[in-house]
């Protein structure tokens, strides 16, 4: 079984993120591309002590790049969108 640690990769801590925390009380996070809804609602209530209402994915497709006359890709990535109850809240980067 994996650790909740290793579903939660990292936050994302963009404008439309915050504008989401603010509107909605969604939060969003890197997570792996195998990892399931159930498995990231788990780590989210496991780690941070909070109830999560929904979890919204999307594939995030890596980006072409070139350097110089070499052509490569980055990695595609998997981003979690998760609810939280009305009341409950997340503290990433609160009053910096």
């Amino acid at each position: 079984m994996k650790s909740p640690f290793d579903v939660i990769r990292r936050p994302i801590i963009t404008e439309k993120a915050n504008i989401d925390k603010d509107r909605r009380n969604a939060y969003h996070f890197e997570v792996p591309l195998k990892v399931g809804r159930q498995e990231v609602k788990e780590a989210v209530e496991a780690v941070f002590k909070v109830k999560v209402e929904a979890v919204r994915t999307v594939i995030v497709r890596g980006k072409a790049k070139r350097v110089g006359k070499h052509v490569g890709r980055r990695p595609d990535w998997k981003k979690a969108v998760v609810t939280l109850r009305e009341g409950d809240s997340i503290d990433l980067f609160e009053g910096m």
